[in-house]
C-alpha cells in the first residue's frame, strides 16, 4: 500500500507540474504569437497559420480569413506563418514568390515596407512586456504591497556593513543616487553589485550621511541553479512601526507593474553581461525541464498568484531573449531589416540565409547547452554535488 501510494503520488505530481508547465508556457507563448498576429494583420498581410506549439497538429481550425488555428505536438514553442513565407522562421519562400500575383504580393509578408515587417516582427516581444505589465499591475492594484522599511537593526559582524561603518537603526534613504523606498529595494540593488562599491546616503538619528560600501559576494543556490548575490550583512528592523502597506490607484498599479517589468529586464541584461565577463555562472541558463519544475512548485506553494506572476517573469525573459540580434530569433529579423533600411536593399538571398543557418545553430547549442544544465541540477544530488 505504501508504494503504491508512493507511485500515485509521483504520478501526481508529475501531472500537476506538467499542466502547470503547459499553462505558463501556453500562456506566453500564445501572447507572443498574437502579437505578431495583430499587427500582421493590421498591416494587411495574409495569415496561413497560428499555431501554439510545433510538429503535428494536434486540434485546429480555419477562421472566416482561412487562417489555419492550431494545436500542435511539441509545446515549446509557437510560430505564426504569413503568405510569403516558407517556414515558422518567416524566411521567404523564394520558390513561390517569384510566381505570386500582384494581388498575392500585396498580402505577402516579404513585400511589405520595412517598416511594416519590423513593426510585425517587433510586437511578439512587445506583447510579452505588456502581458507582465498588466499582470504585475494587476496584481499591485487587488492585492498592494506590503513594505518594510530600509531600516538597519543588525549589522553582522566581521559583514561589509560593519567595515563601511553602518550602523544599527540607520535607514537607507538611497543607493548610488537611487531612492530606496524598502528593505526589499536595498536588497535588489545590493544583490546584483557584488564587489562594488556603493554610494549609501543614510539617516542616521536625524543626520543624513554618505558611506562606501562594496557587497561581499556569495554563491548561493536558486531553482535555476547556483547565483552570485551581493552582501552586506544587513538585518532589516522588525519594528512593527517600520511595516506599512502601500495601496496603489489604478494609476499608480500601472507604474508600479512598468517599474517591476523594467526590473526583471534591467535583471536579465545585467546577468548576461556577467556571463559574458565571466563574473556570472552558466548553469543558472534554463531549459523547459526546469521551467517545469519551477513551475510544479510555484503552483504547489504559491497557488494561482504565484503562477501568475511566474507568467509575468517568463514573459519578459522570452520578449527579451527574442530582441537579441540572433537570426532566427526577432531581433535577428530586426537586424536584417535594418541593414536593409541603411543599404536600401535587403541583404542577398545567399547572405540571409547563411545568417539564418548559424542563427539555427546557436539557437540549438543554447537548447542542448540548457537542457543539459537541466539534467545535471536533476541528478547533482545523486552524483555527491548536493548536501
Amino acid at each position: 500500500m505504501d508504494v503504491l501510494a508512493s507511485i500515485s503520488g509521483a504520478t501526481g505530481s508529475l501531472l500537476f507540474t506538467l499542466l502547470s508547465f503547459l499553462v505558463v508556457l501556453t500562456v506566453v507563448v500564445f501572447v507572443h504569437e498574437f502579437g505578431h498576429f495583430w499587427v500582421g494583420r493590421r498591416c494587411g498581410v495574409g495569415v496561413k497559420a497560428f499555431s501554439v506549439g510545433f510538429g503535428p497538429e494536434l486540434l485546429g481550425w480555419n477562421d472566416r480569413h482561412g487562417t489555419r488555428w492550431k494545436i500542435s505536438a511539441i509545446p515549446l514553442g509557437g510560430y505564426v506563418k504569413f503568405v510569403g513565407d516558407l517556414n515558422a522562421a518567416s524566411v521567404p519562400d523564394q520558390g513561390s514568390i517569384g510566381q505570386m500575383s500582384s494581388s498575392e504580393r500585396d498580402i505577402s509578408f516579404p513585400f511589405q515596407s520595412v517598416g511594416k515587417r519590423a513593426a510585425i516582427v517587433a510586437a511578439g516581444p512587445v506583447a510579452n512586456f505588456l502581458l507582465a505589465i498588466a499582470i504585475f499591475s494587476g496584481l499591485a492594484y487587488v492585492n498592494g504591497r506590503q513594505v518594510l522599511e530600509p531600516r538597519v537593526e543588525v549589522v553582522q559582524p566581521g559583514s561589509a556593513a560593519e567595515r563601511a561603518g553602518l550602523k544599527a537603526h540607520d535607514l537607507i534613504l538611497s543607493i548610488n543616487g537611487r531612492r530606496v523606498d524598502s528593505f526589499a529595494d536595498l536588497q535588489r540593488l545590493v544583490s546584483v553589485s557584488a564587489g562594488e562599491t556603493l554610494t549609501l546616503v543614510v539617516d542616521r538619528s536625524g543626520t543624513t550621511e554618505t558611506i562606501q560600501a562594496v557587497p561581499d559576494l556569495k554563491e548561493q543556490a536558486t531553482p535555476f541553479g547556483k547565483q552570485r548575490i551581493g552582501l552586506l550583512g544587513l538585518q532589516a528592523s522588525r519594528n512593527p512601526d517600520d511595516v506599512k502597506r502601500v495601496t496603489y490607484s489604478p494609476w499608480g498599479a500601472l507604474n508600479a507593474g512598468t517599474l517591476e517589468t523594467w526590473y526583471v529586464v534591467e535583471r536579465t541584461i545585467d546577468y548576461v553581461g556577467k556571463l559574458v565577463t565571466g563574473r556570472e555562472s552558466a548553469d543558472q541558463l534554463s531549459g523547459p525541464i526546469r521551467i517545469a519544475q519551477v513551475s510544479g512548485q510555484v503552483a504547489s506553494l504559491g497557488g494561482i498568484g504565484g503562477l501568475v506572476t511566474l507568467v509575468a517573469v517568463l514573459s519578459v525573459s522570452i520578449g527579451l531573449i527574442n530582441l537579441f540580434p540572433v537570426p532566427l530569433l526577432d531581433g535577428g529579423h530586426l537586424l536584417f531589416y535594418a541593414v536593409e533600411a541603411v543599404r536600401g536593399r535587403p541583404l542577398s538571398d545567399r547572405a540571409q540565409e547563411i545568417g539564418f543557418r548559424i542563427g539555427l545553430a546557436v539557437v540549438v547549442m543554447l537548447m542542448l547547452f540548457s537542457t543539459w544544465n537541466d539534467i545535471f541540477h536533476i541528478l547533482e544530488p545523486f552524483l555527491g554535488g548536493g548536501t
